[in-house]
């Protein structure tokens, strides 16, 4: 179904810096977790198939990963109110960032192109990154499985 991507980031690369916007009319920026792990991961489209079973996987192990000083950020190119909608509709504890001028999706290199039943489209690859305290990328998964990437990504922290 995707078609595979070309990684512009490495792991041990440090990872690019990024303000935006989130639900429920909040800001962040990767500064503002400076010496936490950060679990960022970008997806799709909200309240879409494999988007909805990714984040509610990250819901569901939340308590885990906040034990362990991790901190969950979901990131797509859908507007605020989408998100809003979205993390109301799951109950998700954690940010949704809205990036719709595609800088964040572009400097982390999940922009490009896509194809679906024959037809080919530029979109959002799924991939997380977990960050460490000290800013630099640990981890990079290229290729999602939704139904089984929280428990991936937390057997890794």
């Amino acid at each position: 179904m995707a078609t595979e991507l070309k990684l512009k980031l490495q792991e041990g690369d440090q990872a690019p810096d990024f303000s935006a916007a989130t639900n429920g009319s909040g800001r962040v920026s990767l500064a503002d977790f400076k010496g936490k792990q950060v679990i960022l991961y970008f997806y799709p489209r909200d309240d879409t198939p494999g988007c909805t079973q990714e984040a509610c996987g990250f819901r569901d192990h939340f308590a885990v990963f906040k034990k362990r000083g991790a901190v969950v950020l979901g990131v797509s190119v859908d507007p605020v109110k989408a998100h809003d909608k979205f993390v109301t509709k799951f109950k998700l504890p954690f940010p949704l960032l809205a990036d719709d001028d595609k800088k964040i999706v572009n400097d982390y290199g999940v922009w490009g192109q896509k194809s679906f039943m024959g037809r080919k489209y530029e979109g959002i690859h799924r991939v997380t990154f977990l960050i460490g305290p000290d800013g630099k990328i640990k981890k990079i998964w290229p290729q999602v499985k939704p139904e089984q990437h929280a428990a991936e990504v937390l057997a890794a922290l």
